[in-house]
């Protein structure tokens, strides 16, 4: 393994691991040498648990969700935590703006803003002390390039994006790297789940979007995660990188 790349050493804690991009992170992760913490509210699926175990990583099936309760229990259980990815997904709803329901709009913004804030706020004390930390935030290009009917889920996921960017040069000093990793048409159960793309029709719709006629793999997305997290993503931080296909 390129020393650049490798994570011996360090310990990573992936959130909302059953959805979005969480299993592809964690499996990269472990790949390059990090202990591999996966979190989620609920880890019912035995299929999901085999997966951590082959990926060599801990996991913590508890329900409570409170994030300094999660931070304390994983530096309590882990060690101090290296890495934290904020992998965080709320279904895309399309509403027009006038017939929107504003309490879907909040829970958005509860779910992938408030959310990942708090978690990184309970985070960021510890990698302070250390002078050392990378944070990686799971969003969507979606608000690259905006979405009609869509707004909702563009305006949350475009708050992730600046708190990404502001967070990374409010911590720079503290040598704690912050990104947003910015998927859109990538496969994976909240958005592109299989039973949808075996519809051939639906399929093909999906395909005249992407400029590269191809939906993106989970495991590239977890790819560019572990670089950002490895030694060799230590001069980046205040982006966010598009994984669009060429669509953002």
């Amino acid at each position: 393994m390129n020393a650049m790349n490798s994570l011996d050493g360090r310990t990573a804690l992936v959130t909302n691991i059953n959805h979005f991009v969480g299993l592809a992170a964690a499996r990269a992760l472990a790949a390059n040498g990090a202990t591999v913490v996966c979190h989620d509210r609920d880890f019912t699926d035995a299929d999901v648990r085999s997966a951590f175990e082959a990926a060599n990583a801990g996991y913590i099936a508890s329900p409570a969700q409170e994030p300094a309760d999660l931070i304390a229990a994983t530096e309590r259980d882990h060690g101090a935590i290296d890495i934290l990815v904020s992998n965080d997904a709320f279904p895309a709803i399309r509403a027009p703006v006038e017939s929107a329901d504003l309490r879907d709009l909040r829970a958005g913004f509860e779910e992938m803003v408030v959310a990942p804030f708090a978690l990184i706020g309970a985070a960021v004390p510890a990698m302070k002390a250390r002078k050392a930390g990378k944070i990686i935030l799971v969003t969507s290009a979606a608000p690259l390039r905006g979405l009609p009917n869509y707004s909702m889920y563009a305006a949350t996921r475009g708050a992730a994006n600046s708190l990404a960017i502001s967070l990374a040069r409010e911590l720079a000093r503290d040598n704690i790297q912050v990104n947003a990793v910015a998927p859109n048409y990538v496969e994976s159960p909240s958005y592109f789940p299989a039973e949808l793309l075996e519809d051939e029709v639906a399929r093909g719709k999906i395909l005249k979007n992407i400029p590269l006629g191809r939906l993106g793999k989970p495991d590239e997305v977890g790819a560019l995660i572990a670089f950002l997290a490895s030694p060799g993503g230590d001069f980046m931080t205040a982006q966010v990188i598009p994984v669009a296909g060429g669509w953002a």
